[in-house]
């Protein structure tokens, strides 16, 4: 299996995981993974209502797939999926902190992308 096969199999199942605890907490508040696997997009999205009657919406995570390496777009974890991609066995050189500054990437432990 290539490499970019394994990434799309890595997100798409970190992504159902959480997906999937989000859903024991809490009935009100749905959990919906979006997988674009043509174009290599992948987001965890929040979609409901809280007991208070407020309404909760919102983007938890956004990865890419861009010229083989994983883009983390946006990470709205405590414990940052960058990490869980390195538990997988996804190289440093191949996780994106897109959601930094090109100048800030460089200081990283991340590729610069």
């Amino acid at each position: 299996m290539d490499r970019v096969t394994v990434y799309r199999q890595y997100i798409q199942q970190l992504l159902q995981a959480r997906a999937n605890r989000s859903m024991q907490s809490s009935k009100e508040v749905e959990a919906q993974t979006i997988f674009d696997v043509e174009r290599d997009h992948y987001q965890l999205v929040y979609v409901g209502w809280k007991r208070n009657g407020i309404r909760d919406y919102g983007c938890l995570l956004h990865l890419d797939i861009k010229d083989g390496k994983i883009w983390i777009q946006y990470d709205g974890t405590e414990d940052g999926i960058a990490y869980e991609l390195l538990k997988l066995g996804v190289p440093s050189q191949d996780i994106v902190l897109g959601f930094q500054p090109a100048r800030v990437r460089s200081d990283t432990e991340f590729a610069v992308g």
